[in-house]
């Protein structure tokens, strides 16, 4: 196998700010020359997130330390649809760049399959990366029908996938067999980031608890993401309502709510029912402020159901807190082993969500061990791992750079 410089487009919808870190750390590569291909500049303008109900801004940088370039637009929009952005170009640009490979986040946008459409023409070779596994949400016999049909129609286009994780992988599996080889590039985040964000915000810890209210001798449980359904967190408020010691006193950990989303003004309605003064609603906060309440908090909660993944888990893994995820999250079975970072829960069992935080609490050195746990399992879940299946991955369907 020889050693020459492969040249990677990569084709996704927008700039997201789980991913600009890792297109940087790719591009260091010094064999791997990367473009980012983008659909719409909507994150970078700045817009209404529907989920959190507020327009938002990212600070952190989308754009720095790597090649990209926007695509024409015939429509584009402030979220993601089948025909909504949809863009132009890519055929153009991938045969005047010479690429050795694509690589499309992504297939069920007219983009994306005009991005693997375009490649199969110029006899490119394609990878894809997608979220998905088999039952991240309840699907019609129709609909499954449908899937099939469409993963048998594309199965000739696609070279090679990138799962993220087991569960993504036994998807592919499932569509694709053997005939297309997997290779594993991880759902990670820039755990250095997170790391030394939350580093820096421990000296600061009793500031931000004296800002907050909060008595230093209680411990802390959060909950950080979009109040939507999905999410669910109404199930973590009746289960902190059932840690009450006795009727109407309240538990003794703190709540703290960060987001916004449609839920909001039932949750502090709720909220408000119970007497508790300990339930504390903070607002969205953006992503560089998270470290700040990673670090406060003992216990990260994420109850959702149908969740892809949930990339927060492992920003919280990251300040080496433990966890409490639902059985229905796309990381749960790579991430948190029941007991081991945290606590696994049926998805929409309150009672059983109760338990898992007295579990945690049991004792004071429960938590420190099982977070403790949590950032060695993150140490070996990073954007070196996702590096290196993306080299095999282009070594397999390019042959021009070594695993």
């Amino acid at each position: 196998m020889k050693n020459d410089r492969v040249k990677l487009a990569y084709l996704v919808s927008h700039p997201i700010q789980y991913q600009a870190p890792l297109l940087r750390r790719i591009a260091q590569e010094p064999d791997i020359d990367l473009t980012a291909f983008f659909c719409s500049d909507f994150s970078v303008r700045g817009y209404k997130d529907e989920g959190f109900g507020v327009s938002v801004e990212w600070d952190v940088p989308l754009l720095d330390g790597y090649k990209h370039e926007f695509l024409p637009r015939i429509r584009d929009g402030h979220s993601i649809r089948f025909a909504t952005p949809l863009s132009y170009g890519i055929f153009s640009r991938l045969q005047r760049g010479n690429f050795d490979a694509l690589w499309v986040h992504g297939y069920s946008t007219a983009n994306a399959l005009q991005g693997i459409a375009a490649a199969k023409m110029l006899g490119i070779p394609t990878l894809v990366r997608a979220e998905p596994w088999l039952s991240d949400r309840p699907r019609s016999k129709p609909t499954l029908l449908a899937k099939e049909a469409f993963f048998f129609g594309i199965r000739p286009l696609i070279d090679a996938v990138l799962p993220i994780g087991t569960w993504n992988a036994a998807y592919w599996q499932h569509y694709f067999g053997t005939s297309v080889p997997q290779f594993l590039v991880p759902y990670a985040v820039d755990n250095q980031y997170f790391q030394r964000r939350t580093a820096a915000a421990a000296p600061q810890r009793d500031t931000l608890r004296a800002e907050l209210g909060l008595d230093p001798s209680r411990p802390v449980i959060l909950f950080a993401s979009k109040l939507i359904g999905r999410k669910r967190c109404p199930d973590l408020l009746e289960a902190y309502v059932r840690l009450s010691p006795t009727p109407g006193q309240e538990p003794h950990p703190y709540l703290l709510i960060v987001g916004d989303g449609e839920e909001r003004a039932m949750l502090e309605a709720r909220a408000k029912q119970t007497g508790f003064s300990s339930i504390r609603f903070l607002g969205f906060r953006n992503q560089s402020e998270l470290p700040r309440f990673f670090d406060l908090c003992s216990v990260f909660v994420l109850p959702s159901v149908n969740e892809p993944w949930g990339l927060i888990v492992n920003e919280a893994m990251n300040a080496g807190r433990a966890v409490v995820v639902s059985d229905d999250m796309g990381c749960q079975p790579d991430l948190v082993t029941n007991g081991v970072e945290g606590r696994v829960f049926p998805a929409g069992n309150i009672d059983a969500l109760a338990d898992a935080l007295r579990n945690i609490f049991a004792t004071p050195q429960t938590a420190m061990e099982m977070g403790g746990n949590a950032l060695r399992k993150m140490n070996g879940w990073s954007f070196e791992q996702d590096v290196r299946g993306l080299r095999q991955a282009l070594a397999a369907v390019t042959g021009k750079i070594s695993a």
